[in-house]
């Protein structure tokens, strides 16, 4: 028997009183919001007793070096190249995974995912166990061409159809999710994104703390800080426009992480003439030292889901500059106690905002109270009683 026959066949389901068994997929560690939530999520299923499994389409990628000793599952020989077609060969290899584990749950950890999801629950048929799906990214993608969006929009509807359950991140997803995907209400679910733990919070605090004690006189000027993929979605061309639109002689910029928007990016600050007010270090780990000594986290994106860069700023105390990225923006933000928000795309109202921001009563008590609806000690259990009611199902 051929594997893609074998792997079409029902598999037998685990005995009634084993542990959950959960698998999640993804396709590397490179640096990302949705892989390191997943990551979280498996680390804590783990240690709560359930039979987590994380399998991976290649380890390479940054964030390896966060996960010593996390042994996943991995599809095929790391000498075979995989980065440029990953998604298809996570959907050529992954049925093979699962008919191995015979999984109760495939975790699907966000919308770069569901397209494997999707085509699981095609492959397999009746084999393939329940998909329950998170929703990482805005639906509504306004950013598209025109004549893309009818197929967009299909697609979205295709999903409402085939993944079992849909996870939104924080409440004012539903409704977009029920309307865009048109999703039945049963079929949804929100568990605002796990992107924190609560060591994470008192660590941040400290690490802010500290760095006020030890900095007796505060530097002349503003420190702004943004953190993400070098990617198109994270538009941080914008914010280097707006930034010298509004960057006083001791202004600075730093931006967080990695990508191939990286040469785009060096030309644009050449252009600008801000070689020396903005930095690009690359993907740092951990971000605390980074946190600590800014004054504002600003966040430039076309589009996001519920940012895990903002819970992180709140925790550590800092005002939140973001463009109206994701219908969740609002309701993360405390409806303007935490920041500050603009429209896409608009460089002028963003720069007016970062010159500004220094003016919001901002709260770091409250703030720090509100990133706590984003931890995974929250947020672990509530996908298990899910999960476990899927399984029963």
């Amino acid at each position: 028997m051929n594997a893609l026959a074998a792997s079409l066949e029902p598999q037998a389901t685990a005995p009634a009183d084993s542990p959950l068994r959960v698998l999640t997929f993804l396709h590397s560690f490179e640096p990302g919001g949705v892989e390191r939530v997943a990551l979280r999520l498996h680390a804590a299923w783990q240690a709560s007793g359930v039979d987590s499994r994380l399998v991976m389409g290649r380890t390479a990628g940054a964030m390896r070096c966060e996960w010593p000793g996390l042994e996943p599952e991995v599809l095929g020989s790391e000498a075979i190249p995989t980065a440029h077609w990953e998604t298809l060969w996570m959907i050529l290899r992954l049925p093979g995974a699962i008919r191995r584990i015979r999984p109760d749950v495939l975790f699907c950890a966000g919308n770069s995912y569901t397209i494997v999801a999707v085509m699981m629950r095609l492959l397999l048929g009746k084999a393939c166990p329940p998909v329950a799906a998170k929703i990482s990214n805005d639906l509504t993608r306004a950013d598209l061409p025109a004549i893309a969006r009818p197929f967009y929009r299909a697609w979205l509807r295709i999903q409402g159809r085939m993944l079992t359950r849909i996870v939104g991140m924080a409440p004012p997803m539903r409704g977009e999710i029920a309307a865009l995907m048109e999703a039945p209400s049963e079929h949804i679910a929100i568990i605002d994104d796990p992107s924190l733990d609560e060591a994470d919070i008192l660590r941040l605090s400290a690490a802010r703390t500290a760095t006020r004690v030890a900095v007796t006189t505060k530097e002349p000027g503003k420190r702004f800080l943004a953190i993400g993929r070098l990617a198109a979605q994270k538009n941080f061309g914008l914010l280097l426009e707006a930034f010298a639109r509004m960057a006083g002689p001791d202004d600075r910029l730093a931006i967080i992480g990695e990508g191939g928007e990286r040469p785009k990016l060096e030309a644009q600050i050449r252009r600008l003439g801000l070689e020396a007010k903005v930095r690009l270090p690359g993907h740092i780990s951990p971000l605390d030292s980074e946190l600590a000594a800014a004054d504002a986290l600003v966040l430039s994106s076309d589009y996001e889901g519920v940012p895990a860069v903002v819970a992180e700023a709140l925790a550590a105390g800092l005002p939140v500059v973001s463009t109206r990225c994701s219908v969740s923006m609002d309701d993360m933000l405390g409806h303007g106690r935490f920041g500050v928000l603009v429209p896409v795309s608009d460089a002028t109202a963003l720069a007016t905002a970062m010159a500004d921001i220094a003016n919001l009563q901002f709260d770091e008590i409250a703030a720090r109270e509100q990133a706590r609806r984003f931890t995974v000690q929250i947020a672990s259990d509530r996908y298990l009683a899910l999960m476990e009611g899927l399984a029963r199902a």
